[in-house]
């Protein structure tokens, strides 16, 4: 496998324009565990709603706009219009492959069979079903953080790494194989560098990756996803 530069992971993004129930467009609020995320505007314009012990915050998202989060922020993000973005994510798309808790009720965190059986989303009509569960309890964890209950967050962390933590073994063999073994590898070609070893520069090609099928109902919107494992040399 040609791994991505840095074994980031990346997706083209359309937010979905579905109504909610307080009144925006947009996609499921959830968070990520391990890895931080970062959105670069291509076009349309809307906001990333996130929630930390800091309290609740509201981004622009605008063409050109570069914003990027750190594990642990629940985010929303909202559809003002035709919002269409590329999300480029750490430990080759571990966002997108494992670690992203949806914001539901607590009840519905609590039982890992029942948290499963609401993740799963094959069309539009379940992804909604998905997106609006997700904003009930993100909506209720907003209140109660607004409210000062900082409690409430960590509620939530410690539920949502409870349902995760089967996963972790298989988190670690993806890192290792990529952003670790990446950093190793620039350290190996500085060491070479420095004896004047010009024998990697020798593999040097270009690959190119392509979008892997339709669009995918994601939990923010309809995804574009690329896989490193389909990257070719086009003198393949």
């Amino acid at each position: 496998m040609i791994q991505f530069p840095g074994a980031i992971g990346i997706s083209g993004l359309r937010v979905y324009d579905w109504p909610t129930v307080d009144g925006v467009c947009g996609g499921s609020p959830h968070v990520h565990l391990t890895c931080a995320e970062c959105y670069y505007v291509i076009g349309g314009r809307g906001s990333v709603q996130t929630l930390t012990r800091r309290g609740f915050s509201e981004t622009p998202l605008r063409e050109g706009t570069v914003a990027w989060f750190t594990p642990g922020t629940i985010h929303r993000l909202v559809n003002d219009g035709d919002l269409r973005i590329l999300v480029v994510m750490q430990n080759s798309g571990l966002p997108e492959a494992g670690d992203a808790v949806l914001t539901f009720p607590a009840e519905v965190l609590a039982d890992a069979e029942k948290y499963a059986a609401h993740t799963q989303a094959g069309d539009e009509e379940s992804a909604r079903r998905r997106r609006d569960l997700a904003l009930e309890g993100f909506l209720e964890l907003r209140q109660r953080v607004t409210d000062g209950d900082h409690a409430a967050l960590d509620d939530f962390y410690r539920s949502a790494v409870s349902l995760k933590q089967g996963l972790l073994p298989d988190w670690e063999e993806r890192w290792r194989a990529g952003a670790l073994a990446s950093a190793e590898r620039t350290g190996e070609h500085l060491d070479l560098l420095r004896e004047g070893d010009i024998g990697h520069l020798a593999e040097a090609d270009i690959h190119v990756m392509r979008a892997e099928g339709p669009q995918r109902f994601g939990m923010c919107g309809r995804l574009d996803v690329h896989d490193p494992a389909e990257g070719r040399s086009p003198h393949d």
